[in-house]
């Protein structure tokens, strides 16, 4: 009993709507509730990969067919949502006898629980790209990508940040959180365009993944930044100053202590012989740096991402990421799923007057997305011939970073619906549009091949072929010296 007064005690709203609320239909809410999730994130994702896009927009997608915005099946509280205007609920009441004074409880708890499964999964997401994202990658990319991502970072943010204050009087703190969406760049739609046009490892592909993978980092310091000015509400230098400090601070420091941590680690996996013997320390260790994260008032993401850094260094990578894939599976669709249901796109309806704004506001940020990437590929210096104008197409795509910036700022309350839908339309056109403008902008690509340099073949032992494709020479190199023919 004491156990249950503590949990009551850290969690008072949650325990007066379940009080109050009938637990079995509670359940049933939750259930019903995840049924449409991973329905919505299932059909979206295989309908968006069928067409070559990234499943987790078609998940984005599927999210906003089953929310506020088409079906009412995903409904939240807020914005003048309430149990009435829930599917699930009606449903219930039609076949479970759940009664309309009973309702209003029953959705809080229910809206409640599926809210904190997707900040689950969001942490776990985050984790989960940090045992992705390789250090040694990450160090060796070079001066010309970070260059690239410094710019792609700074210049899409400061335009948006200024343009939305000036021209629309947004207030300081969304006009940052919405600058801070712009910064994102998702490294998986780039790398698997570039790789169906051959042109993964051109100078132009490398230069691309590595500021990509140096984008995601700057921006969790952002994200961490801007979130927790969202939670005070005001813009205060000194603590902006404190944020940017601390967590730089806390990713360099988590990252220097891996090494030690690394064989701890390790370690204590090797003695522990039941179930889950690497995947729970994985989980405890990453919860541990999300709270240690949380209370020096940044955010628990950055923690988990943190934590991703750290374990991908292990000798244990491969294997704990194969674990973590079907838990993610599971949470992560929760997360993208309800961005989309919590989005109505309704604000965006010309057809209506005072909506017409927002959509305004939707085409200025769709503008800064592209023009504030595209320029970054004239950053590059001391790389010719290069094709700049590539480097900054490739940047474009916002995907599923950019959805996790929308997702946190909604979460926040420091999104209004108007600015909050915009966001999502900038990341579904940015996302739509960078395929076939790669493609575009890499006219020779259709053979695979970079004109500029030599294809070599391994003929056998000790000798090579070199194919000089722009002159049709070819050369046999020999351990002995070269014979042209």
């Amino acid at each position: 009993m004491q156990f249950f007064n503590a949990i009551n005690f850290a969690f008072p709203l949650l325990a007066s709507t379940t009080e109050a609320a009938d637990s079995s239909m509670v359940v049933a809410a939750v259930l019903l509730s995840l049924v449409v999730v991973y329905l919505a994130s299932k059909v979206g994702g295989e309908l968006s990969n069928r067409v070559g896009l990234p499943p987790v927009l078609g998940e984005l997608v599927g999210g906003v067919v089953v929310g506020v915005s088409v079906l009412h099946l995903l409904v939240f509280p807020g914005g003048g949502a309430d149990g009435s205007s829930s599917m699930i609920m009606a449903f219930l009441q039609t076949t479970a006898g759940l009664s309309p004074e009973a309702t209003p409880a029953v959705f809080t708890a229910q809206s409640e629980v599926i809210s904190v499964l997707a900040e689950l999964g969001v942490i776990i997401l985050l984790f989960e790209i940090g045992l992705e994202s390789n250090l040694k990658d990450l160090m060796a990319v070079g001066i010309q990508a970070l260059v690239v991502a410094v710019v792609g970072v700074t210049v899409p943010f400061a335009a948006g940040t200024i343009g939305l204050m000036t021209l629309f009087g947004i207030d300081a703190v969304p006009a940052i959180f919405a600058g801070a969406a712009l910064t994102a760049t998702s490294i998986g739609i780039t790398s698997k365009v570039l790789s169906e046009l051959g042109k993964l490892n051109s100078k132009e592909g490398q230069i691309i993944l590595g500021a990509a993978v140096i984008d995601d980092v700057l921006g969790i310091i952002v994200l961490a930044v801007v979130a927790s000015l969202a939670k005070e509400g005001t813009v205060d230098v000194g603590q902006v100053i404190y944020l940017i400090i601390s967590a730089s601070g806390f990713l360099l420091g988590a990252i220097a202590l891996g090494n030690i941590f690394n064989k701890t680690f390790v370690a204590i996996a090797d003695m522990l012989k039941t179930r889950g013997e690497l995947v729970i320390p994985a989980f405890i260790f990453a919860f541990v740096m999300a709270y240690l994260a949380a209370i020096i008032h940044l955010e628990a993401i950055l923690g988990a991402f943190a934590a991703g850094l750290v374990l991908e260094e292990t000798d244990k990578r491969k294997e704990l990421q194969r674990q973590v894939c079907p838990i993610a599976d599971m949470l992560v669709p929760i997360f993208f799923v309800t961005v989309g249901a919590k989005t109505d796109l309704g604000v965006l309806n010309p057809a209506i007057p005072s909506n017409r704004e927002g959509l305004i506001m939707a085409s200025f940020l769709i503008m800064v997305a592209i023009f504030g990437k595209v320029i970054t590929g004239f950053s590059v210096f001391g790389q010719s011939p290069i094709n700049r104008l590539a480097i900054g197409v490739g940047m474009i795509p916002r995907g599923e970073v950019g959805l996790v910036f929308a997702g946190v700022g909604a979460a926040s309350g420091a999104l209004s619906k108007p600015l909050g839908a915009a966001i999502i339309m900038m990341v579904i056109l940015t996302t739509f549009l960078a395929p076939p403008l790669l493609r575009f902008v890499f006219p020779d690509s259709d053979d695979g091949i970079n004109d500029s340099a030599p294809l070599i073949l391994d003929a056998f032992p000790g000798k090579q072929l070199a194919i000089e494709t722009s002159s049709s020479v070819v050369s046999t190199a020999q351990d002995s010296g070269d014979v042209s023919s």
